[in-house]
């Protein structure tokens, strides 16, 4: 009997260690938590390999929200920049007919805004001769609304032998003078008035440039271009050029470099072909100091002849050679608007065909193209573009270049 009593007093010792531990040992394995050892391992192991799932997918999540605000932020810049804008929303049709200056077509002048979606029109004589002011207004106003985008127009109005508003004293009376006259007359500041008085005129009409001041140096009275320039060397034609060039931008009226790389003392590329034999040198010391003057202006745009420049490139008019223009984009560091001179003129159009000749002045480097043939040159365009002849990335710097000066010019805000 005693030793029964012994032995249960041994269990009951024993029970008394083991229950806590078995207790223990459940609660730790998380039996009380609805699942065995093995359960809580497996859970524990299919969570792990699932990890990377959920890593993916926040990954995934990340990239979407980032591409997200990247879209955000680029539709935000482009509605803060009305060029980007306009650009993104064109066609490719669209791009190509902002790069055309066009002479104003005798018959179908809305039709043909409204075809090939021209980047401006170009009055020539035939377009202000007889009207009045107000007539004058009334068409360029059409030819504003019938355009889907901006439009530039553009006059010669150099003054002297080259306006066309001074050939109809119904809009211009007296005439505008040529930079000599002035010179003579009243100096430096006579050049300063004129240019102020010329382009508030030219923006009361609604043109937007006048294509001018002549850049080119020429001493020689019996050249072809002398009467249009102001006469002087290389030092007087600088001073000449920053003085128009400053009082235009004060105006917000364009202003154009005519005609790089230099004209010369050369014959008239309006009737043949014309080959400038010239130096490097010469042109270097010479011809480019007024385009750099004018560059350091702030000249809007520059427009290149067709004279065939052979200490450049010997085998092509300037306006369609790829070396010219990296003379103006390179070395002088031009930016803005590279146009080519009319390409109806036979410097060019006895060199190369009319079809071709507007891809290969877009090949050289030119943004703007003076041309009556846009309707044979714009579907060629096209087509090089599509066949990768011409890139879709040099066409898109173009546009982009044509429609900020069109917006410097004020034209985007008024659309």
């Amino acid at each position: 009997m005693r030793a029964f009593k012994q032995i249960l007093v041994v269990l009951g010792v024993a029970a008394l260690i083991v229950i806590p531990v078995a207790l223990a040992v459940l609660f730790f394995t998380g039996y009380f938590d609805g699942g065995t050892a093995d359960s809580t391992t497996a859970s524990s192991v299919k969570s792990s390999t699932s990890q990377p799932a959920n890593s993916s997918q926040k990954d995934s999540e990340t990239a979407t929200s980032a591409s997200e605000t990247k879209e955000t932020t680029a539709t935000s810049e482009a509605k803060n920049d009305p060029v980007t804008a306009l650009l993104d929303q064109m066609s490719l049709s669209e791009k190509v007919g902002q790069l055309f200056l066009a002479r104003v077509p005798e018959t179908g002048q809305i039709e043909s805004l409204q075809t090939y979606d021209l980047g401006g029109y170009l009055l020539f004589g035939r377009d202000v001769e007889g009207v009045t002011a107000t007539e004058l207004k009334d068409k360029i106003a059409s030819f504003r609304e019938a355009s889907k985008y901006p439009l530039l127009i553009g006059a010669d109005e150099e003054g002297g032998t080259v306006s066309r508003l001074s050939r109809n004293s119904l809009l211009v009376d007296p005439p505008f003078q040529s930079p000599q006259s002035l010179y003579q007359a009243g100096g430096w500041q006579a050049i300063t008035d004129d240019t102020v008085s010329k382009a508030q005129q030219l923006k009361d009409f609604g043109i937007d440039t006048g294509l001018f001041p002549i850049a080119d140096v020429a001493t020689d009275p019996n050249a072809f271009i002398y009467d249009r320039t102001i006469g002087m060397d290389a030092a007087g034609t600088e001073k000449y050029v920053t003085t128009v060039v400053e009082a235009l931008a004060g105006t917000g009226s364009g202003s154009t470099l005519k005609h790089f790389p230099g004209y010369g003392n050369n014959a008239d590329s309006h009737t043949s072909i014309v080959t400038d034999s010239r130096p490097s040198s010469e042109l270097e010391s010479n011809d480019f100091k007024p385009f750099i003057a004018g560059i350091k202006a702030g000249v809007d745009s520059i427009l290149v002849s067709h004279n065939i420049v052979t200490a450049i490139d010997d085998q092509r008019p300037a306006s369609i050679s790829p070396a010219i223009h990296e003379v103006l984009r390179k070395d002088l560091g031009f930016k803005g608007v590279i146009m080519t001179d009319d390409m109806d003129m036979a410097g060019l159009a006895n060199f190369i065909t009319q079809e071709e000749a507007g891809l290969a002045a877009l090949q050289a480097g030119n943004d703007l193209i003076l041309s009556s043939t846009y309707a044979v040159q714009i579907p060629r365009i096209i087509e090089a573009v599509e066949d990768g002849e011409y890139s879709q990335e040099d066409l898109d710097a173009s546009v982009r270049r044509v429609l900020t000066w069109k917006a410097e010019l004020g034209l985007l805000a008024t659309e």
